[in-house]
């Protein structure tokens, strides 16, 4: 018998200082099996990070061609693609090609060696921009997943504070490339 996703209750209050963004979101959000709940929250961060009324959760790692989060217009184009972790040139080929701004939030260990045999390449995406969340995101976030969730993030001044009444993760935001 397949294992099911788990799902959380959610309700996000996003503070963005550099976007003047400030809203409290409230939905679903499931945790694959074959996905930790630590990286289950840095899907969260990352809709934090670039909320707005169209963003969305995609249906995750059990769809292999679409984007953790995407945001779509209207008419059901894809605006920004946000994926997690280390794409290669093949799928940042494809993510640029679907829509007008593809972000990339690389994560843990296997970043520094994935950036070092990518960065020549994305040079020719000029629509793409990487945000390295740091080598150990994962075990910082984990504590904070429950199955409800009430979670907030502050955006200010290049940081990206996100966590609950408990504890606060602190997410330097470092791009190793912007737009």
């Amino acid at each position: 018998m397949a294992l099911k996703a788990t799902v959380h209750k959610v309700e996000l209050t996003v503070s963005d200082t550099e976007r003047h963004h400030y809203h409290t979101y409230n939905f679903k959000v499931a945790c694959h099996p074959s996905e930790t709940e630590g990286r289950m929250c840095l899907r969260l961060a990352a809709f934090a990070l670039y909320a707005s009324e169209n963003m969305s959760f995609t249906r995750g790692l059990c769809a292999t061609d679409e984007p953790d989060l995407w945001q779509k217009d209207d008419t059901g184009l894809i605006e920004t693609w946000i994926d997690l972790g280390w794409p290669d040139e093949k799928r940042l080929a494809k993510a640029s090609g679907l829509a007008n701004k593809v972000i990339v939030v690389a994560y843990g260990r296997h970043t520094a060696p994935w950036w070092q045999t990518t960065e020549a390449k994305a040079e020719r995406f000029k629509k793409l921009k990487v945000l390295d969340a740091g080598e150990d995101i994962i075990e910082q976030l984990a504590p904070l997943a429950t199955l409800n969730m009430a979670l907030t993030a502050t955006i200010s001044d290049g940081v990206l504070w996100f966590g609950n009444s408990d504890m606060t993760v602190e997410i330097p935001l470092h791009y190793l490339k912007s737009l």
